[in-house]
């Protein structure tokens, strides 16, 4: 499989920042879909273009599409290789990250009718049918090229969604966090596209229990039996639960997203202050939109900031608060990486409180169909043991741990959380 992205902005090789590779090298990453390569074909002030190739099982041999037609297995590759692209951080073009560009993305084999989906986006379409032997005709794949004026991170989240839409499948199990990462990468443009429902009803695997998490049911309300309560409501209430035994006031959302958990804080008079964090710009933007900023009365919009952070750099905005929140943030991140992030949090920013939830692995058995990790951007999920282990390595804090949703007797709750408290507070 092979996905290009090319840009005519001046001047061009800032393309190489914004994805993080350099346009001189060539890059390798091994993924949960196979080993990806990234190398730029042309990189000239005028023009540059970054190759994403994926091998899928290198050394077998396949004979139907799986290895060469673009799929969830490259969405999900994009997502791990231009992980900061997709959430509009660059480190060295911050502003550029916000800015729409000329871009032009090709794949050359691409199933389904691409016009539907992302002709309403804007994009400029170019769908040449694959031909197959004679007397055989057309295929059902298209070599497809998309041009327009976008932000990047706009670009590629909309094609890390369509892809595995355009196939109306999915490689691996999709659970309900599925919806969380829908409505993020949807920020922006979902809402407001003519296929929404047949999008989310495909992305979400045909689950109409998630799909109307997404878009509203079209029946009423007293024509469908009562829904569960979505994990990600419980984990909320778990942590806003904590952060009162804490008595905080002053509150951190690190890795906030989309604002569900600032939403509800902010209306909970006890915070005077609540602080959003998140390292992509776009999801920023949606939370503001969630929160009707705009709208808020003054004294309501005085409690309330936001702005854009990574978690593994220190950060002086971040001193002097009561609580910290990581709400599913710490499975994100490469392991090498979380040494970082402990010193940035814990040994640097030293709220009073920290409260970090995180799946638990050993619960993934109970969901069906589930053989790996609950989502293809999860860069490891721990066992209770293993949670445990670091939790408590953690310098100058103790720490507590409890369960969050129904619990299975050998295997546990389905989210662990820990609330650490600085020892000199204790």
């Amino acid at each position: 499989m092979i996905l290009t992205v090319s840009t005519t902005h001046r001047p061009a090789t800032d393309l190489g920042y914004l994805l993080v590779k350099h346009p001189d090298r060539v890059h390798t990453f091994r993924t949960s879909s196979g080993d990806a390569t990234v190398f730029f074909p042309e990189a000239t002030q005028e023009r540059c273009t970054a190759a994403l190739v994926l091998d899928v099982e290198p050394g077998r041999e396949f004979v139907n599409d799986r290895a060469f037609a673009a799929s969830s297995l490259l969405a999900a590759a994009l997502n791990q290789v231009f992980r900061s692209a997709l959430r509009g951080f660059s480190k060295d073009r911050p502003e550029l990250a916000g800015t729409a560009i000329p871009l032009e993305i090709s794949i050359p084999a691409v199933p389904g009718d691409v016009a539907k989906f992302f002709g309403p986006l804007g994009w400029t379409v170019t769908a040449s049918p694959i031909r197959l032997e004679e007397p055989w005709g057309d295929s059902r794949y298209v070599d497809l090229t998309l041009s327009g004026t976008f932000r990047l991170s706009e670009a590629l989240n909309q094609v890390y969604v369509l892809l595995p839409v355009l196939d109306d499948e999915k490689h691996y199990w999709v659970a309900p966090d599925e919806v969380d990462k829908l409505l993020r990468a949807g920020t922006g443009w979902l809402a407001t596209h003519p296929e929404k429902r047949l999008i989310a009803r495909r992305y979400l695997a045909h689950q109409r229990a998630l799909v109307n998490q997404v878009i509203e049911p079209e029946e009423p309300d007293e024509q469908r039996p009562e829904r569960p309560r979505p994990l990600a409501a419980v984990r909320r209430a778990a942590v806003r639960a904590a952060l009162e035994r804490a008595g905080a006031t002053r509150v951190l959302d690190l890795g906030c997203g989309q604002g569900a958990l600032l939403a509800e804080l902010l209306a909970d008079r006890r915070y005077t202050e609540i602080v959003g964090v998140d390292v992509s710009p776009g999801a920023l933007e949606t939370a503001a939109k969630r929160l009707r900023l705009e709208r808020l009365p003054e004294r309501q919009r005085a409690r309330l900031r936001m702005f854009q952070g990574s978690l593994v750099y220190r950060d002086d905005r971040l001193r002097g608060y009561d609580a910290a929140v990581l709400m599913e943030v710490v499975e994100h991140l490469d392991e090498p990486r979380l040494p970082a992030l402990v010193d940035a949090v814990f040994g640097h920013a030293q709220p009073e409180t920290v409260i970090v939830t995180t799946p638990n692995r050993e619960f993934n058995v109970r969901y069906e169909g589930l053989t790996g990790m609950r989502h293809g951007d999860h860069r490891f999920e721990w066992t209770r043991a293993e949670f445990r282990a670091w939790a408590e390595g953690i310098a100058g804090y103790s720490v507590a741990f409890e369960g969050v949703g129904d619990a299975d007797e050998l295997l546990g709750a389905p989210t662990q959380l820990a609330v650490f408290t600085r020892k000199e507070k204790s």
